[in-house]
């Protein structure tokens, strides 16, 4: 059952005060925002949906303090592709929001501005530097491992949850049976679209190397045996527990995102893989948390025990292009200082839209349940970061094969082959 989002009523009826009071005192912005409009005016490509409506906002509250009006797009298709068809319509926006792959790919070498002058730069370790050139400026902190329901479990085993109390597979597995005995029939679910079970999941195979680039490197050359990898064996060990306590088991490989959530938010399951992500997806049921995040439980044990995967995650570039004249650029530039320095913009990531701040002068409580814990992750030096390298059509190709497995429908040896191929192709 969904709630009433209280939240966008309250962002609907502060723009209309602000409507109201600067029509009152003739003010008026291009594109039906309201705000000075005076001043320049520039565009901002945001491609996390769920914080549209906050960034417009946001937008509105800039130009009222500096007087630039920032008109702020999305787009459902894929960034790389949308961008790309800004820049060949020559229309091409002043800030771009993109993964760290764009900005370390065509998109930034191409396009982006040079920040590295930028005072936010010696405030955060996850900006984006390529050839000496600070090019991505980090909007947020993200991390992914085992979402767990505190109040689901504490409901059904009559008491409360330790997450350090789980550290291996067995550990997690003798947790889940208790869940079970105490009427809790199939406490974990799984998420099953492709960018979840592959770009996430499996990219955890990659990510939990000590030589990412020469495993990755050995991959293409075909000098991985997955089936006699410790690191892959663990990790599918992990994820066929999964499979056997999933709620949607029945329709594994096809269960919709939304039910999933609701489980995890309302309690009716206690565990599922995923990330601070989610947040705002199990906002939008009767949500029953707090819901927190721990690492993998893995029967194996190495630097990357205890710790979860996560890096900064989407990024901000200035366009550089011949479209984009140089007063538009600093007022691109001059955006992001403001958004990592002000109030207002430190209070924007981690309050208003509950994102895990990468910049350290930003103490502001982290308004997400799970960005919390993975900001106490981040304070205590437990992440890892992910691998950036990764084929665009990485998640679709081997999320088919990931969903296939989930399913029952191919073998542990078809996926290992199947990804050792997938690998050898991109030689």
């Amino acid at each position: 059952m969904k709630k009433n989002n209280i939240k966008k009523m309250l962002v609907v009826l502060l723009a209309l005060v602000m409507v109201i009071g600067l029509a009152a005192c003739g003010g008026k912005g291009s594109g039906g925002s309201a705000g000075k409009g005076d001043g320049k005016s520039i565009t901002l490509f945001n491609s996390k949906n769920e914080i549209q409506e906050d960034f417009e906002e946001l937008a509105k509250v800039y130009e009222e303090q500096k007087g630039v009006h920032i008109d702020v797009y999305y787009s459902q298709d894929t960034v790389a592709a949308h961008l790309g068809t800004k820049y060949a319509s020559k229309s091409p926006y002043t800030i771009n929001m993109v993964d760290s792959k764009d900005v370390y790919g065509n998109l930034g070498q191409q396009y982006a501005a040079d920040l590295s002058d930028a005072s936010w730069v010696g405030d955060t370790d996850y900006a984006i530097t390529v050839d000496n050139k600070v090019l991505g400026f980090p909007v947020c902190f993200e991390a992914r491992g085992i979402l767990y329901n505190t109040q689901a479990i504490k409901s059904t085993l009559g008491k409360d949850f330790d997450p350090e109390s789980i550290k291996t597979l067995d550990d997690f597995k003798a947790y889940l049976e208790d869940l079970k005995k105490a009427g809790m029939e199939t406490p974990t679910a799984i998420l099953s679209p492709d960018w979840s079970l592959a770009a996430h999941y499996l990219g955890q195979v990659v990510d939990e190397r000590d030589d990412v680039d020469g495993f990755v490197a050995d991959l293409k050359a075909g000098n991985v045996d997955l089936m006699k990898d410790e690191k892959f064996n663990a990790i599918m060990d992990l994820f066929d527990v999964l499979k056997e306590y999933n709620m949607f088991k029945a329709n594994a490989a096809n269960s919709e995102d939304e039910l999933v959530h609701q489980a995890l938010s309302e309690g009716k399951d206690a565990f599922q893989f995923g990330g601070c992500w989610e947040w705002n997806d199990l906002l939008t049921y009767d949500y029953n948390g707090p819901v927190g995040i721990m690492p993998l439980p893995l029967n194996m044990e190495d630097d990357f025990t205890g710790k979860i995967d996560g890096s900064g995650s989407k990024f901000f570039y200035v366009d550089a292009s011949e479209y984009t004249s140089a007063e538009d650029q600093q007022a691109g530039k001059d955006f992001l200082e403001w958004l990592a320095t002000s109030d207002e913009g430190k209070e924007f990531v981690s309050g208003t839209c509950g994102m895990v701040s990468p910049f350290k002068s930003n103490t502001v409580e982290c308004t997400n349940d799970i960005g919390a814990v993975v900001k106490q992750f981040v304070d205590e030096g437990r992440t890892f970061p992910d691998y950036t390298g990764f084929p665009d059509d990485h998640y679709s190709k081997m999320g088919i094969e990931m969903q296939k497995y989930l399913g029952d429908q191919c073998t542990r040896e078809e996926l290992a082959k199947a990804y050792e191929d997938y690998w050898k192709a991109q030689a």
